[in-house]
């Protein structure tokens, strides 16, 4: 007897919507999506009958009330409903089918977007993507390795900076000159907006870059050259479209300085006060202490040394687009976290000011340089499979906390409270990196003040690869006087 089979229901096929992926400049997608009108009458149809069986209307038993009431009731609502998850699921979808690696959500502004009565729905929004490139050749990099002498030079340039840092700005009768600082009253007015933003008793400091609140100005230092006490400067600035701060970002600005004072640096003197910070009694104690420090120093400067040199080789050797607003994003995490840090390692206002005013400069430059770096290090972490252990975090904690004399745990809590642990995790990744590419490094000891050598050989592979741009001119070597001075600069940072 033939086995009877029950009615299976027919399987429709899936309406799929429709989606287009195109450039939309440096590391970043155009997604424009299309959603069929039977997916968004099923979904509307779903809602109302969901709505239908729960609502309860005065004439009308639960889950009697018609459809047409319901329209009238609550339409908007549904409409409004059914489009934003419309938008949420087809736009997650279309990402995901997509490979679309994005390095934040998508900006997608629904009150532009209309669910029509017959047809399909339209939308489209932007989306940041990491940025597509080939890693040059890994192995067998040109490294120096340079033998740091510690000699009274460097011991001088230690105490020089102690004494600025320690030093006290006083009033000054001359003229401002560049290094100087003015105390003024200033007036900014932002394109766009009718109103003055008026400061009183606002700290300038003469230097090229220069800021006025927070804007950054071009030659501040020949703009306030010369002024003394009741004079008035006047200038417009246009601030980039990348500035960290979204007030001033991509903006003109008119700003008006009134001078009330000017002032200069003070070097703190170099006395028995002096001394007694350092719990020390004269001046050859202070020179051990420094002598000491710097030559436990030299082995970490080395290595230093030997790290700024990959990360040149690997900035000169791979090409990669950023998108803006993921430079300015990471500029303004920049501001905040070397704030916090200079906070925590308790320097006065004025101390951070002055250098958050240096930081601001900066930050743009060093947020793109930060952001290739860290996808570089990414697929150089992915091609070699390294990843970390709690472990190694915890072990990396511990050593930073016995160098700044805190308790480990206790520096674990506050990064996890900060949100800088997984910055601290990735940081110890790419130490993992470093390591793995100097072992197949070519490295050669240098001894100190040898003269910067030409150009280095460059791996073959990598010298293909450069033959192809005709169209581009050659980068300079890395390995300059002045490359290696900002090395130094950077050294002496670390050792204050």
């Amino acid at each position: 007897m033939a086995e009877e089979k029950t009615p299976q229901p027919e399987e429709t096929e899936e309406v799929k919507n429709t989606v287009t992926i195109s450039d939309a400049g440096p590391s970043k997608k155009k997604v424009q999506i299309e959603i069929p009108a039977e997916t968004i009458h099923e979904k509307l149809d779903e809602k109302y009958k969901e709505l239908r069986r729960d609502a309860i209307l005065p004439g009308f038993r639960k889950g009697r009330a018609p459809i047409r009431l319901l329209e009238k009731r609550f339409g908007t609502d549904i409409t409004k409903q059914v489009k934003l998850e419309l938008m949420a699921k087809a736009s997650e979808a279309a990402m995901k089918d997509n490979n679309i690696n994005s390095l934040r959500d998508p900006e997608i502004d629904p009150d532009k977007v209309e669910l029509p009565e017959e047809g399909p729905m339209k939308f489209e929004f932007d989306v940041d993507v990491r940025p597509e490139f080939e890693l040059p050749e890994l192995e067998g990099i040109e490294i120096e390795k340079p033998t740091i002498e510690v000699n009274d030079a460097r011991i001088n340039e230690q105490i020089e900076e102690v004494r600025k840092r320690l030093g006290l700005w006083v009033p000054k009768e001359d003229k401002a000159q560049e290094g100087d600082q003015i105390i003024a009253d200033v007036v900014l007015v932002t394109e766009g907006s009718a109103d003055k933003d008026k400061r009183d008793n606002v700290e300038i400091f003469i230097r090229k870059p220069g800021f006025v609140v927070g804007v950054p100005v071009e030659d501040l230092e020949q703009i306030l050259k010369d002024v003394k006490s009741g004079d008035q400067r006047n200038t417009t600035v246009e601030v980039p479209a990348t500035y960290f701060n979204e007030q001033y970002r991509g903006k003109k600005i008119d700003i008006e300085i009134a001078v009330k004072e000017v002032k200069r640096l003070e070097l703190a003197e170099f006395n028995e006060e002096f001394f007694k910070r350092f719990n020390v009694a004269n001046e050859a104690e202070l020179r051990e202490i420094f002598r000491e420090r710097l030559s436990s120093q030299a082995e970490r400067d080395a290595r230093t040394a030997m790290t700024d040199q990959i990360y040149d080789y690997l900035r000169e050797h791979v090409e990669l687009d950023l998108p803006e607003a993921v430079v300015a994003d990471q500029s303004m995490t920049l501001l905040r976290r070397h704030y916090s840090n200079m906070l925590m390692r308790g320097m006065s206002k004025e101390q951070i000011e002055e250098q958050m005013d240096q930081l601001r400069a900066s930050s743009e430059e060093q947020a793109k340089d930060q952001l290739k770096l860290y996808f570089i290090m990414d697929r150089i972490a992915e091609k070699y499979d390294i990843t970390t252990t709690e472990e190694e975090i915890n072990g990396h904690i511990a050593y930073v906390a016995s160098m700044r004399g805190r308790r480990p745990e206790k520096m674990r809590e506050e990064l996890a409270k900060d949100g800088s642990l997984t910055q601290f995790a990735l940081q110890v990744r790419e130490e993992k990196c470093i390591e793995k590419l100097l072992e197949s490094a070519k490295i050669t000891d240098v001894e100190p003040g040898k003269p910067a050598p030409a150009a280095k050989k460059t791996p073959k592979k990598v010298a293909a690869k450069s033959r192809k741009k005709e169209d581009q001119p050659e980068s300079e070597d890395d390995t300059t006087p002045e490359r290696k001075k900002t090395a130094a600069k950077r050294t002496k940072k670390k050792e204050e």
